[in-house]
């Protein structure tokens, strides 16, 4: 059974750092995109940023570009996001996600296979 488990959200004051991890077990996602994803509070889930296999291509939303920073072990199946200078409107529910193909750039929420439970990230003002 494939599962992909959140961890390191929190709160913390704006201008702080969080770093958020995601461990994947059951299947190996060293050939393929895993991403991260959030949801605030009466919005839909976007697309925060995602990486390749290799992590020659990574790819930010405009929102957090700067700011974070994805990054990923093959050798622990675990994908990883540093959050720094955080905003009162980076407050959500952290998700990650897996892409079930190999070598394969998904585009939308929809192509990702796997899902964590999420982990939530407030930013107090």
């Amino acid at each position: 059974q494939v599962q992909l488990v959140e961890s390191g959200g929190g709160l913390v004051q704006a201008g702080g750092s969080l770093r958020l991890s995601c461990a994947a077990s059951g299947r190996t996602f060293s050939r393929s995109v895993m991403g991260w994803f959030r949801q605030a509070p009466g919005k839909e889930r976007e697309f925060v940023a995602h990486i390749s296999w290799s992590g020659g291509s990574i790819k930010y939303a405009d929102s957090v570009k700067g700011r974070f920073t994805i990054s990923r072990d093959n050798a622990k199946n675990t994908v990883y996001l540093q959050m720094n200078s955080l905003k009162p409107e980076d407050t959500a529910v952290y998700y990650c996600a897996a892409d079930a193909a190999d070598w394969h750039i998904p585009h939308t929420s929809g192509e990702y296979d796997y899902w964590g439970q999420g982990t939530q990230v407030t930013v107090s003002s």
